[in-house]
């Protein structure tokens, strides 16, 4: 707001989601309510600037291309996103589930984005799950902890995001 600025993209939720337990996530609840919050200080600040507000990136496609990587799971044991990411190897009922109520939970954030845009109003574009569909591979990541995009990862962040962020 004090750069005032005409465009703002949004892309957040992945430390929500990555906390050290499960039961550590930010709440569906939570999560939104913060949302609506940063919403309400741009649009109260920047009342006619354009919002776009992106998807979360598919984390547990990130698991599945990584588990079975030696590099990957030698980053990932240093504490990256534990609630997905730890035991990566492990295919315990108990670790399984545990993945499956993170990638839960993306999708929950995904949908309270999305919401939150549209009651927003005519100033703000959802991607419709375009950087969640992206289905990259591990040599879009950094290779020094195996999770935050590369230059090429954030390149193909920039490809999908680009088209939502003009026809204004």
């Amino acid at each position: 707001v004090k750069a005032k600025v005409d465009y703002v993209t949004i892309l957040i939720g992945a430390n929500d989601a990555c906390s050290s337990t499960v039961d550590g996530m930010t709440s569906t609840k939570t999560f939104r309510s913060d949302i609506n919050d940063g919403l309400k200080v741009l649009k109260k600040g920047l009342p006619k600037a354009h919002v776009l507000v992106v998807s979360l990136p598919d984390l547990y496609r990130l698991w599945q291309l990584g588990h079975d990587d030696a590099h990957a799971i030698r980053a990932w044991k240093l504490g990256i996103c534990p609630s997905l990411l730890a035991n990566p190897t492990s295919d315990t009922k108990a670790d399984n589930d545990r993945r499956q109520q993170v990638k839960s939970r993306i999708d929950d954030y995904d949908d309270q984005l999305a919401a939150a845009c549209k009651a927003y109003g005519k100033r703000c574009r959802w991607d419709h799950g375009a950087v969640h569909g992206v289905r990259f591979s591990l040599s879009l990541v950094n290779h020094l902890d195996y999770f935050h995009p590369d230059a090429d990862g954030q390149k193909r962040l920039a490809e999908v995001t680009y088209p939502g962020s003009f026809d204004w």
